[in-house]
């Protein structure tokens, strides 16, 4: 008999190797997504590199990780909706915007909180 642990842990690792194929496919066929992660990795070090508080640095590197999570769920619906609805419909290009708009959202809060944050540190360094 599998002991409850081996189960798991296998259970973890095949949801890992999961979780890599659906980056890799977004890396491969998506440009959003690879126009978001080349920017996540130039926010990402020079926020830290500002030392802001600890509180302002986590909610924007997480903030940066909810960017990539709602590109990647926009890019699973849309795959999704190409896939049961080929022809135009509707609805299909209703739920395809609203996954947009969400990207858009999430891009427009990183990008007001990181410049209500980190953007007087960088002003401080600017000017100098």
């Amino acid at each position: 008999m599998k002991s409850t642990t081996a189960f798991s842990f296998m259970r973890v690792l095949r949801a890992m190797n999961f979780s890599r194929q659906g980056i890799r496919s977004a890396w491969r066929d998506e440009a959003a997504f690879r126009q978001e992660l080349s920017l996540m990795l130039v926010l990402a070090p020079l926020t830290l590199w500002l030392r802001l508080p600890p509180f302002d640095t986590a909610l924007l590197l997480a903030l940066m990780g909810l960017v990539l999570v709602v590109e990647l769920l926009n890019s699973g619906l849309e795959a999704v909706v190409d896939m049961t609805m080929p022809d135009i419909h509707v609805l299909a290009a209703k739920a395809k915007d609203c996954g947009s708009a969400a990207v858009f959202v999430a891009l427009l809060t990183l990008g007001g909180v990181w410049l209500t944050l980190a953007g007087p540190a960088v002003w401080t360094l600017v000017r100098a």
